[in-house]
């Protein structure tokens, strides 16, 4: 069985940075892509980073493009989110998800992700 356990929300200030962890546990993920979401109080779930595990590619949203990093630890199976130059509309839920890219569909699509965690909460005040 697939974990993904998020880590590292919080509160804090317009321009401070945190940093998401995801642990993952039940399997290798080579071939996988494991990626961010969020979800802001009424809003529909956004994708905001993902990185390919084997290759180490990544993608952006353009919204966090040049502020937001996402990177991986293959010997500790987690992701990370470095999220820095924060804004109040960056304040959701972050979940971490994982899955295979077939059938064409875009990497940004969350039905790549068949894995997800609990989510994390990020709150940015002004």
């Amino acid at each position: 069985q697939v974990q993904l356990v998020e880590s590292g929300g919080g509160l804090v200030q317009a321009g401070d940075s945190l940093t998401l962890s995801c642990a993952a546990s039940g399997r290798t993920f080579g071939g996988y892509v494991v990626g961010w979401f969020r979800r802001a109080p009424g809003k529909e779930r956004e994708f905001v980073a993902t990185i390919a595990w084997t290759s180490g590619n990544t993608v952006y949203a353009d919204s966090v493009k040049d502020r937001f990093t996402i990177s991986r630890d293959n010997a500790k199976s987690s992701v990370y989110l470095r999220m820095n130059s924060l804004k109040p509309e960056d304040s959701a839920v972050y979940y971490c998800a994982a899955g295979l890219l077939v059938g064409g569909i875009p990497i940004k699509d969350i039905r790549v992700y068949r894995y997800w965690g609990q989510g994390t909460q990020v709150t940015v005040s002004s």
